[in-house]
């Protein structure tokens, strides 16, 4: 399934950047995160909490990054499964900041992700509301993270 967006926040690039690779920042702000610690300085291990239609599960993964071109570009990969078993993922990403204006920052993404087990049978149009949702509580919370720091 590939998913792919953009938003923008009213920050500096740097900053954005910076943010965006803090354990913390992730942590406070993607929706569900109840664990994001970093085992090196590209690797990730995470475990995020979620309800996909009658579904809760908690996924433990691992995300690294596998490109990065600061302040502009980063590419990771990830792989994981429910602690439930209710299903198994592998996706890449591709992230890309721009500056759109003075102090705003245009950030799209694309994602591959393949998903087997339970979840998979929700299928497409699901999966994509739900990823639709977690987009916009991320992107809420991370413009409300950026504000209180300078």
């Amino acid at each position: 399934m590939l998913m792919e967006g953009k938003f923008t926040l009213k920050a500096p690039i740097r900053k954005v950047w910076e943010e965006l690779l803090e354990p913390g920042t992730l942590l406070s702000c993607i929706p569900g995160a109840e664990k994001i610690e970093l085992i090196d300085e590209k690797t990730y291990d995470c475990i995020v909490k979620q309800k996909v239609g009658p579904i809760s599960v908690r996924f433990k993964f691992k995300s690294v990054i596998t490109k990065m071109e600061p302040p502009t570009h980063i590419e990771i990969e990830g792989e994981g499964e429910d602690i439930g078993k209710a299903g198994h993922f592998v996706q890449k990403s591709f992230v890309d900041l721009k500056e759109a204006s003075e102090g705003e920052v245009e950030i799209s993404y694309k994602s591959d992700v393949s998903i087997v087990g339970k979840l998979a049978m929700f299928g497409d149009r699901i999966m994509r509301a739900k990823a639709k949702k977690v987009e916009e509580e991320f992107t809420t919370a991370l413009q409300e993270k950026l504000k209180s720091v300078k």
